[in-house]
């Protein structure tokens, strides 16, 4: 994907509104490229088809570059509408270099060659042109050519090729890029074909594209220039389409004007991305350099900023879809309630209802439930009519069945009663189209009975992440087994898995691991084939025996992180085999605050939901303390007669506080002391996931 530019060189400095590529394979991004003048870029898109046309590779080559003008200005420039001959047009009067062009001169003797004012406009020069209007108020439409093509009115906030300089100008960058296709054309011959003046089953395809196709998903992309977002977004999308896909985006009847590859089909390249999800970069876990003792709140916002969703989408009926999170937006398929109804058992009638007794004949028949009354009720009458029955024609108003007296063919009440009383309108819960839940939830049974309640059938949800949980040291043992004083027993593993089920997540029990790194690398490689993220504890610091940490480092990723909290300092965090690992450390209590604190919002991001804080309550403390100033503290705590009690030791050895606290005291990083009665920070146990 090539984002094109018609300025002049922008330095070395990677700048927006320059020249970007990116290099997209079966849905994976390359880091975007930045090319700072034409000449380069040239030089890297010959370079670049080469080596792929070598390696027997097929390629496209999308441009947000408009590879045709509207009917009629091919003709009165080459003799006939074809556009490729238009471009060796181009390719023999442009002059350009790093620091220069002509594209302003020459769509003023252009325009020279039509009649009236134009068609190009917008002298982005501080000189006259003769013949170029100098802002687009000065241009007529007496040219005889069409404003934009057929393809650029097909989408939304498209602009003019007409137009040569200021906001959203595409037309300079036209005029400077057609000589450039016309040269790959000529370069690579037959091995190259333009779409869709041409079919498109030669090895390298040229196609026009437009960047702006999916502007949410380009802004929420982690490049911090939007050009450079655009390239690696669009590449992932393009190159992850199944053939079938690819086939219908190209399947157009284009005509001179030629047409835009995705235009009208959004969705599609929508669905590739979602099915496809970027890769962790092999950086998303390096602090800045400096951060040795790492706040929480600065660790937990880097893992938010540079962790991304790593599983693919796929469609799920309603009943299956708890706990699963969306990959769409979910919009309402018809109101609720779909048509005004009865809110209680009573009588309608046309409201409102006068002051002092009132009383109304009553028509034949009744409105109930799933059997409405098809009648028209007439003005001055009533009908029986029971909880959620469709209100008939003729009546917006019910009166409660204790509030009246009815004989079979009357039914007296006391007035007044408003007009509505009683009655619910057709959508006033939920419209047709509303969007009801967005991308990212975790869907509660309460959602299942809402999108039941609209007729959602099935949803678009992300696939159930697969979380690995393996514990390192060759003091383990199974619970159970023989054991000498020298050994422990494995607290971790059946813990930390229990945690990742209780999120939701497919547990993948990896079992224990000995204090060798060849077993470990073996153990690591079998586990990338079948989990999405691995939990390890033990061996995440840096000692002789923190294999796990060493073997991370080889990798190149390792980030090992001390974070400035008790209890739970180390944190190994890296990358094996592009599988995210994270590095808990060893003692149970320390593990189990590190996985709450920091693997539970990390594992949300990369199933596909979003960063989730857990709620905290203020409640008065049942104890006293007092914290010095630097790291944030964790203490095992639960409710006891309205006030927050703590477990009697803050020792990470003591592995009891953790069954019998409910949640964590959350003492923040400053230096403070807590009196009985203060109010602190609970986290029950349940908020985190």
């Amino acid at each position: 994907m090539v984002d094109w530019s018609g300025g002049n060189d922008r330095g070395p400095r990677p700048v927006k509104d320059a020249i970007w590529a990116c290099i997209g394979t079966a849905g994976i991004a390359g880091e975007p490229i930045y090319l700072r003048n034409r000449q380069l870029a040239e030089d890297w898109l010959v370079d670049t088809l080469t080596t792929l046309q070598d390696a027997g590779h097929r390629v496209l080559v999308g441009f947000d570059l408009c590879f045709a003008y509207p009917t009629g200005f091919a003709t009165q420039l080459v003799g006939s509408e074809d556009t490729l001959a238009l471009w060796d047009w181009f390719e023999a009067r442009v002059q350009d270099d790093p620091k220069a062009n002509n594209r302003f001169d020459l769509a003023g003797e252009i325009n020279a060659m039509f009649p009236g004012t134009g068609p190009f406009w917008f002298n982005g020069l501080p000189r006259d042109i003769a013949h170029l209007p100098r802002k687009g108020l000065d241009r007529t439409s007496d040219h005889g050519l069409a404003e934009k093509r057929a393809a650029d009115v097909a989408i939304p906030g498209s602009f003019s090729p007409w137009q040569l300089a200021g906001a959203g100008a595409v037309g300079g960058q036209v005029i400077m890029g057609l000589p450039v296709l016309a040269r790959l054309r000529h370069r690579f011959g037959k091995a190259l074909s333009v779409w869709p003046f041409q079919p498109p089953e030669a090895q390298i395809v040229l196609a026009e594209t437009y960047f702006s196709l999916l502007p949410d998903l380009v802004t929420a992309d982690p490049e911090p220039i939007r050009d450079a977002a655009q390239v690696s977004v669009y590449a992932r999308a393009f190159s992850a389409l199944p053939a079938t896909d690819m086939a219908t985006l190209m399947a157009v009847d284009a005509t001179a004007e030629g047409w835009v590859l995705g235009a009208g089909q959004a969705a599609l390249l929508r669905k590739a991305l979602i099915s496809n999800p970027p890769l962790l970069k092999n950086d998303c876990f390096a602090m800045p350099q400096g951060a040795y003792w790492t706040p929480v709140a600065e660790a937990q916002n880097h893992l938010r900023d540079r962790l991304t969703c790593v599983m693919p989408a796929e469609d799920v009926a309603l009943k299956n879809a708890a706990g699963r999170f969306l990959a769409k937006d979910v919009h309402a398929t018809r109101a609720h309630p779909p048509a005004p109804n009865a809110a209680v058992d009573g009588y309608g009638f046309a409201g409102p209802a006068p002051e002092g007794i009132v009383r109304l004949p009553l028509v034949d028949g009744r409105s109930a439930a799933g059997a409405p009354y098809h009648g028209h009720v007439p003005a001055g009458h009533a009908i029986r009519i029971l909880t959620g029955a469709n209100l008939p024609q003729g009546v917006d108003t019910v009166v409660l069945q204790e509030d009246v007296s009815a004989n079979g063919t009357e039914v007296n009440f006391h007035g007044p009663l408003k007009k509505g009383a009683n009655a619910r309108d057709a959508g006033e819960d939920m419209v047709q189209g509303q969007t009801i839940l967005t991308q990212g939830r975790k869907i509660t049974p309460g959602d299942l009975g809402m999108m039941a309640a609209v007729g959602v059938r099935s949803v678009s949800v992300f696939k159930t992440l697969r979380v690995g949980v393996l514990s390192t040291g060759d003091e383990l043992r199974e619970a159970g087994e023989a054991a000498t004083d020298g050994e422990i027993f494995d607290a971790n593993r059946p813990m930390l898995c229990a945690l990742a089920a209780g999120w939701g997540y497919q547990v993948v029990d990896l079992g224990r691991a000995p204090d060798d790194r060849d077993t470990l690398r073996m153990i690591l490689d079998d586990a990338t084939h079948k989990c999405d993220v691995i939990l390890t504890s033990g061996g995440a610091s840096a000692g002789d025996e923190d294999h796990m940490s060493a073997l991370l480092e080889g990798t190149g990723s390792l980030a090992l992180w001390r974070i400035a909290m008790k209890p739970g300092r180390p944190l190994a965090l890296g990358l094996w085999n592009d599988t995210p690992v994270f590095g808990l450390p060893g003692n149970p209590v320390a593990a189990m605050v590190c996985a709450l604190v920091f693997a539970a919002p990390a594992l949300s991001v990369m199933a596909g939901g979003t960063w989730t804080e857990p709620a905290r309550y203020m409640l008065p403390a049942g104890f006293t303390k007092s914290k010095k100033e630097g790291r944030r503290e964790y203490l095992r705590a639960r409710l006891e007669n309205g006030q927050v009690t703590i477990f009697a030791s803050e020792g990470s050895g003591r592995v009891s506080g953790l069954s019998w606290a409910t949640g964590l005291v959350e003492l923040d990083d400053p230096a403070q002391k807590v009196g009985f009665g203060d109010p602190v920070a609970y986290i029950p146990f349940s908020s985190f996931e």
